[in-house]
């Protein structure tokens, strides 16, 4: 690891060193400006200048100089002591993923069956299916206005992929949202176009603010029928023929739209008033299906949304707020290298988790009934908001970048279990250049499952709803804290005592858990590449966590 990357850390962590006198603090001015070449007298002008502000951080650079365990690593194990018996909550989140529909999804490509296969596999409750604007044919089953005595539904392209879903996940809730509204509902200065081939991408199909029918009539008969044709069999279009599709799936749950304060930057008015349409005339079809309203894409920038979406005074009588939900990526600056990322994605994290925090204050006081899904968490590279661009190239995406997006979602998994958030959804189960390849859980090329998927699974099968948080002693002198390692203690139903850790560093730790020789350890991380994750028996409390590693420990 270069020394750059331990003074980063260095900095980050410089509250945790205490003031020291005047002397001392010269003492360490000198140090530094050996360290970076600049004449001692700068050096001592700029510490004490800044002396309440720098001085722990100039300490901290000291002991990195100084080849501190603190910095480039420990020198015993961090230690980990859990109290059992001590319950702090019990969890009520669900892990799980979204699948955005795209075409290496189509049937008979090298992608479909794998990707189907690792989705089935997973098992996972409120899994999250969005046909997306990015692909018209795939995603809006009425391209075209009712015109002379005739109506232009057409699912023949839509059907194979969603059917496909609706099978892996049979038993599983899920969550459908066709977030595309067909564009001839909006007022536009000219009809918008869209390609004939289904596989080819469009940025600009979604246009105009102002719906045509600004009751939300027409948008609302539109998701009508499409929950129709997937669980009663088909339905009236608007000329009154009948279209019969014969399926009757069980559909849980569906999403109002999505990202709605980008996807024709709506208003919370114009989304309240829109959600109120689409809610009454689709329990007119299916009295119990449940609701999810909002996802937005920039949820901290739009605590205006919240208040209003939340207010029941602001909604029909009797219309139900089941679910909120709203998203995060990082996002990494372009000139960043990995080494790098891995400070700025878990800080940009850390930002989303007051976020949360914050929504979540409003949420209890509006309307404390409505459950929350986070139904896209990932990091999108800064690479991928050039791909839009003609000539676009994607830039090669190291094996080790996936550990750290593994990583980042578990770590934000884990806090939410601890803020009581019901779902947590990684995003997503296909990505491909063109279409946001950084997000991708599988091997755009053959489908496999690339570390971030495999993550999903760990967490799946070891945590979640129903487990017992419980107590982690607090740091000591003797058992000092270790920033880099995320850990969370948990009991299950079956009385299994289980420790998630988080690895939130390209590099190797040792880690000392009370009570754990003889138990499991299995993990994703850096060295396990594409593969599922390591099992592994312990021999005794202590063990080293690989860089970016998401590890579960079972105890005997």
């Amino acid at each position: 690891m270069t020394r750059n990357i331990y003074l980063l850390d260095a900095i980050q962590n410089w509250r945790a060193v205490p003031i020291l006198g005047v002397d001392t603090v010269r003492k360490v001015a000198r140090r530094i400006s050996l360290f970076f070449g600049c004449e001692r007298n700068i050096a001592l002008r700029g510490v004490v200048m800044h002396l309440n502000r720098f001085v722990r951080w100039a300490i901290l650079v000291l002991a990195l100089l100084s080849g501190s365990d603190s910095v480039r690593g420990q020198a015993t194990p961090f230690k980990i002591t859990v109290h059992w018996n001590k319950v702090i909550s019990v969890s009520k989140t669900t892990p799980t993923l979204q699948v955005v529909v795209n075409p290496p999804l189509r049937r008979g490509t090298p992608v479909h069956d794998n990707a189907f296969r690792a989705l089935h596999d997973l098992g996972a409750d409120y899994v999250r299916y969005v046909p997306w604007f990015p692909y018209p044919r795939l995603g809006v089953a009425e391209l075209e206005a009712p015109k002379n005595g005739m109506t232009f539904w057409d699912f023949s392209v839509i059907d194979p992929m969603t059917i496909d879903f609706l099978e892996a996940t049979k038993g599983h809730s899920v969550i459908l949202n066709f977030s595309t509204i067909p564009q001839w509902m909006y007022k536009t200065d000219k009809t918008v176009p869209y390609p004939d081939d289904p596989d080819k991408v469009v940025w600009d199909y979604e246009q105009g603010t102002e719906l045509r029918d600004p009751s939300f009539k027409e948008v609302a008969d539109y998701y009508t029928r499409l929950l129709s044709w997937y669980t009663k069999g088909g339905f009236t279009d608007e000329l009154g023929k009948w279209h019969e599709s014969g399926y009757h799936y069980s559909i849980s749950m569906w999403e109002v739209l999505n990202e709605v304060d980008f996807e024709h930057v709506m208003t919370p008015q114009t989304y309240t008033g829109l959600y109120d349409a689409v809610v009454t005339a689709m329990k007119k079809v299916q009295p119990d299906i449940k609701f999810v309203g909002a996802a937005l894409a920039m949820p901290g920038k739009r605590p205006d949304f919240f208040e209003y979406f939340l207010n029941h005074k602001n909604h029909k009588p009797g219309i139900p707020l089941d679910f909120l939900s709203y998203h995060f990526y990082a996002v990494p600056t372009p000139d960043e290298p990995l080494d790098i990322q891995q400070h700025t994605v878990f800080a940009q994290a850390d930002g989303f988790l007051d976020t949360v925090r914050y929504i979540e204050s409003i949420r209890k006081r509006l309307s404390p009934e409505t459950r929350t899904t986070i139904d896209e968490i990932g990091i999108i590279s800064a690479d991928d908001n050039g791909q839009d661009q003609p000539g676009h190239v994607t830039k090669p995406i190291t094996d080790a970048y996936w550990n750290l997006a593994g990583a980042e979602y578990a770590y934000i998994f884990g806090v939410l279990e601890t803020m009581g958030i019901d779902v947590a959804g990684e995003s997503q189960l296909v990505g491909y250049p063109t279409q946001f390849p950084s997000v991708s859980m599988v091997d755009w090329k053959d489908g496999k499952p690339n570390a971030r998927l495999w993550v999903l699974k760990l967490l799946h099968d070891n945590c979640g709803r129903g487990d017992k948080l419980v107590e982690i002693a607090p740091s000591s002198s003797s058992a000092p804290a270790q920033p880099y390692i995320y850990s969370l203690a948990l009991v299950n139903e079956q009385g299994k005592r289980k420790i998630l850790l988080i690895n939130q560093r390209d590099r190797d730790f040792g880690v000392s858990v009370v009570g754990a020789a003889g138990g499991q350890l299995e993990a994703v991380d850096v060295t396990t590449g594409f593969q599922p994750p390591t099992a592994a028996k312990l021999a005794s409390d202590e063990f080293t966590l690989h860089g970016f590693s998401v590890a579960v420990v079972t105890l005997p």
